[in-house]
């Protein structure tokens, strides 16, 4: 097959913009390996020239975060008309806000935890307390946008609410609103999905995440080296094991999420459905790729199947121009 031309969008103003251009070095790697010409680019002021400029095929999209994973790049990958790798601007925004995506889970009828958000500028203290009154005292509290477990924190029954409020603060200093849940007691798990040839969503064999950095799957325990051991195929129950890939559906349909995601889950007696990341890392440590690797899917044939399926879409829709009377 031809060799296309791959814009790979990283980094932006993001707190994962690192971890984006870790990304955008895999996938590059990934892409050059299947025979491909791609180009890193910038997520920027000047990312719309150079978008135009380069006589690019199709896009990759990797900028993890705000701007590059929460709809805003994907419509303007729409308005240039340029078929791009992953979810389109609604899914993408529905999936970037967790209140949002979790609305979504609900209507869907898939099993979420409780939530209590707090604005930031609210009496901190205050909120703090009351939270843990109604989720218990235990409690994650992370930003309502955003991922890579930054800003995000562990609150234990045994802690003061002055942790509660330090937390709060940690998440705000990410986003304007903060997401708190009950501390739920089971294994991490995550769960790709992967759009078939016929565009129907088959989940990936899920992941059982051990942290050893941490007591629980943060940030170092994701991105440094040995901060995680990952068992895939996870070792869990058939019930369990099936339960999670139905799931993992269920929340890439829910969100109208396209070609690919991740979904993360807390497994225990049952299983609690977290979030869906619709564009997930593509590190040397990164989930998604491993999952597609341990159901023969090599990371370069990962990364072809998504360009070509990118590239094979339908150009948007454009209705005829209505005149004014």
């Amino acid at each position: 097959m031809n060799a296309l031309r791959v814009a790979v969008v990283a980094g932006g103003p993001s707190s994962e913009a690192a971890v984006s251009r870790a990304s955008a070095a895999g996938v590059e790697r990934a892409l050059e390996a299947a025979g491909h010409r791609p180009t890193r680019l910038e997520l920027g002021p000047g990312a719309a020239a150079a978008l135009t400029a380069g006589e690019f095929d199709v896009v990759f999209p990797v900028a993890h975060g705000p701007l590059g994973e929460d709809g805003c790049l994907q419509g303007l990958l729409e308005v240039l008309g340029l078929p791009y790798v992953g979810s389109g601007v609604l899914a993408s925004a529905l999936a970037a806000s967790k209140p949002a995506a979790k609305a979504m889970f609900r209507r869907a009828g898939l099993p979420v935890a409780e939530e209590v958000l707090v604005r930031r500028g609210d009496d901190a203290a205050r909120a703090a307390a009351g939270l843990r009154a109604r989720l218990g005292r235990a409690v994650f509290i992370k930003p309502a946008n955003g991922g890579s477990a930054i800003g995000v924190a562990r609150v234990l029954a045994a802690d003061d609410d002055a942790v509660a409020v330090a937390a709060l603060a940690a998440a705000h200093a990410v986003d304007e609103l903060a997401l708190a849940e009950p501390l739920l007691v089971g294994a991490e798990v995550t769960c790709g999905v992967l759009e078939d040839e016929r565009g129907a969503p088959r989940a990936l064999p899920p992941t059982l995440i051990r942290s050893q950095a941490g007591d629980w799957y943060d940030f170092k325990s994701k991105y440094a080296a040995g901060g995680s051991l990952h068992e895939c195929p996870a070792p869990l129950p058939l019930e369990l094991f099936a339960r999670v890939q139905e799931l993992a559906v269920g929340a890439h349909r829910a969100v109208g999420a396209r070609d690919l995601s991740r979904v993360d889950f807390v497994v225990g007696d049952d299983v609690t459905l977290l979030e869906i990341n619709t564009l997930p890392g593509m590190t040397a440590t990164s989930l998604f790729p491993e999952a597609a690797a341990a159901a023969g899917l090599p990371f370069p044939e990962l990364c072809e199947r998504l360009v070509r399926a990118a590239l094979a879409r339908p150009a948007r829709f454009t209705p005829a121009e209505q005149a004014m009377p």
